[in-house]
């Protein structure tokens, strides 16, 4: 049975829309020397102006970085000759969300293999995600087809399940055969999104990133604190968030009250994910509806 009606299924579908022409947009101003910020606050302004809302920081992980990096407020990195950068676009229409990604290599072309690699293993996975199909059947074509160019999955990244403002929700889709019995639901939104890389295949934690997501609301004594929570439960809600987007609507003590919030557990401060090895990453990712007939929203 459909668990989604038609105004669902149309907003999943625009955000998927604006996804789409965000990621244009990415491969025509990421050149070498772009400003990193500059780029996120573009592509972030692109789905504003398209319609939709951010669903999490703009990700420009570059090279072994895989994911959950985004330049912070003051930050005066570039892009570099060479640079693999994983493009992972999140928007969102009304809390119903597109989750996309692209690997885009800078004003070279030595990392083709390993693009293609994780982008032929999404259109395969895509080929075979229908209702009931079991989660490990994808993770199998998925190390496959990477396998076949010579790399290796990422196995302890994985796609997921999407709902009304959760960007990570049941199930969880490996990159790998992990022999789960588990089975994709009907009337479910899933990402699936294999990472290839010429490492060890695994990601360890490397720092703290600017990312921040409501884990636990609950009352907190500082006044900067209460106004940090207010604006997340309010524009935020449990989507991930910026640092870098309060920081242009609170002035003072923003760095203090996100320390206090997350080591009280009440936000969830994201770890930068890198190559154990320090192997290049790519990425790609698609947003798909679990419907009679499956859609491909980005």
């Amino acid at each position: 049975m459909i668990k989604m009606d038609e105004k669902t299924i149309e907003k999943y579908k625009k955000a998927g829309e604006i996804a789409k022409k965000t990621h244009a947009l990415a491969r025509e101003i990421i050149k070498p020397g772009a400003k990193t910020l500059e780029v996120a606050e573009k592509l972030e302004n692109e789905i504003i102006k398209l319609g939709g809302k951010p669903a999490w920081p703009m990700n420009l992980s570059i090279n072994e970085i895989a994911a959950h990096w985004t330049p912070k407020i003051n930050d005066n990195s570039t892009f570099e000759k060479g640079d693999l950068v994983k493009v992972d676009v999140g928007v969102h229409v009304d809390g119903f969300i597109a989750d996309t990604a692209r690997t885009i290599e800078v004003g070279t072309n030595k990392w083709g293999e390993l693009i293609k690699a994780s982008e032929e293993a999404v259109k395969a996975a895509i080929d075979i995600a229908k209702p009931g199909v079991e989660v490990s059947k994808i993770g199998a074509i998925i190390e496959d087809v990477i396998k076949g160019h010579g790399f290796a999955p990422i196995a302890n990244l994985t796609g997921h399940g999407l709902d009304e403002y959760q960007n990570h929700t049941s199930p969880s889709i490996p990159n790998f055969n992990n022999n789960s019995t588990v089975k994709l639901e009907e009337g479910k939104a899933i990402a699936i999104e294999p990472f290839a890389t010429n490492g060890v295949g695994k990601v360890i934690d490397a720092f703290n990133s600017d990312i921040f997501m409501l884990e636990n609301p609950k009352p907190t004594r500082s006044q900067v604190g209460r106004r940090i929570l207010k604006i997340v439960e309010e524009d935020y809600k449990t989507l991930p968030f910026g640092s870098r987007w309060l920081a242009k609507r609170i002035r003072f003590g923003l760095d203090l009250g996100l320390r206090e919030l997350t080591r009280n557990e009440i936000l969830h401060n994201f770890s930068v994910l890198k190559e154990e090895s320090g192997g290049m990453v790519s990425q790609a990712e698609h947003t798909i509806l679990l419907l009679d007939t499956p859609i491909v929203t980005t």
